[in-house]
């Protein structure tokens, strides 16, 4: 098979951080936009993708880009794409997506023109009047944006940030891809010391183990392709092997935990235990008034705010605490994400940085102190 477009959507604000970690593993003319980040590969990429991105939220393989004002124009459009290179003649293929300004608006009729003009294509191909649609499913997702129709294929079924460590989690606990970009951010390497004083259900910290180790996230979890024909199993296999084989454990990572809710402290060492970095990770059950970050430690945290878990006042209370205990500087760098655009006078100093970043649906920024 000849080289894909491969598209991974990404959160706003991640889409550099993202483009590195395509170019390591050896993506090719890659393309970035809002939101996403575009490469072209071999079949073996997708796997190595799925496997090994850390900010990547699916990896998705494009089939086509066309104008389609009409239903005539999008299922003609649809009827043309090479679906038969990676859809068997019994796989299932449902279809969802999206229309934003555009002609076209009807989800419902958009799904049932491009499943009738994917069925005419397969149906030609295999010779067939009838598809059973019995076999792994290649669910198709389609876009259209300002009367442009976009379709992929999704290759990773649920969402990437699912690593598999976290089946239990406590209140409004930070995304798995999110983590890791403000862990990317942080500047976290193999030998840091990372703190977070506030650390829920270990996610950020975990995901610090995992940058710093080389640990690819996707090892402890399958993917929808993985039951596609169109894959060789050996492909998988190859780079399941090739990812273990780059996990540094002579590293001299170490994270550092702490929370005032002991069941999250109990939460963040099953967590760590299921993640492969138990050993890594240090949690006690300790205020954040008592918190001091060891001499070169970088902090990265995700404080509760009036959105999430206090009230708008706590909120900013438990900020100028944070600076308090804090300092930061060259010694003791911390990286904070929130929402409040008043955190740095809560917090008592201005950031070095600062990083537009959406959480979920919430509008952050991320503070980042370094000086």
């Amino acid at each position: 098979m000849d080289k894909i477009r491969i598209c991974c959507p990404c959160h706003f604000g991640l889409e550099s951080v993202l483009k590195f970690e395509v170019t390591k593993l050896g993506g090719e003319e890659i393309t970035v936009s809002d939101g996403k980040v575009t490469f072209s590969g071999g079949v073996e990429m997708v796997a190595r993708a799925n496997i090994c991105l850390s900010t990547a939220e699916r990896v998705l393989i494009e089939l086509g880009s066309f104008r389609a004002m009409t239903f005539e124009q999008l299922f003609e459009g649809t009827a043309a794409l090479p679906l038969e290179q990676f859809i068997g003649k019994t796989d299932a293929f449902p279809v969802k997506g999206h229309s934003i300004n555009s002609k076209l608006h009807s989800i419902p009729d958009c799904q049932r023109i491009i499943k009738k003009a994917a069925s005419k294509r397969l149906g030609n191909r295999y010779g067939v009047t009838w598809l059973e649609e019995s076999g792994a499913v290649h669910q198709l997702q389609f876009n259209i944006l300002k009367d442009i129709c976009t379709i992929w294929l999704d290759t990773s079924g649920a969402g990437l940030h699912k690593r598999g460590y976290r089946k239990n989690s406590n209140s409004a606990p930070i995304k798995e891809t999110l983590a890791a970009g403000l862990i990317d951010l942080a500047r976290v390497r193999a030998d840091s010391i990372v703190c977070d004083p506030m650390c829920g259900s270990g996610t950020l910290l975990i995901e610090a183990a995992y940058k710093a180790m080389n640990i690819a996230p996707g090892l402890r979890r399958s993917f929808a392709a993985q039951e596609w024909q169109q894959i060789p199993e050996e492909i998988w296999r190859y780079e399941r092997e090739r990812a273990v084989e780059s996990v540094r454990r002579d590293t001299a990572f170490k994270g550092l935990g702490s929370d005032i809710d002991p069941s999250a402290v109990d939460l963040t060492i099953e967590n760590a235990r299921k993640a492969g970095v138990g050993a890594r990770i240090d949690v006690r059950e300790r205020d954040v008034k008592s918190f001091t970050p060891p001499e070169g430690a970088i902090t990265v945290c995700n404080p509760p705010y009036g959105e999430r878990l206090l009230d708008i006042k706590a909120a900013e209370e438990l900020y100028k605490r944070l600076g308090e205990r804090l300092h930061p500087d060259a010694q003791h760098p911390c990286v904070i994400i929130s929402p409040d655009e008043d955190f740095e006078k809560h917090f008592g100093k201005k950031a070095d940085k600062k990083r537009k970043l959406y959480n979920g649906m919430i509008k952050c920024d991320l503070y980042m102190y370094f000086k």
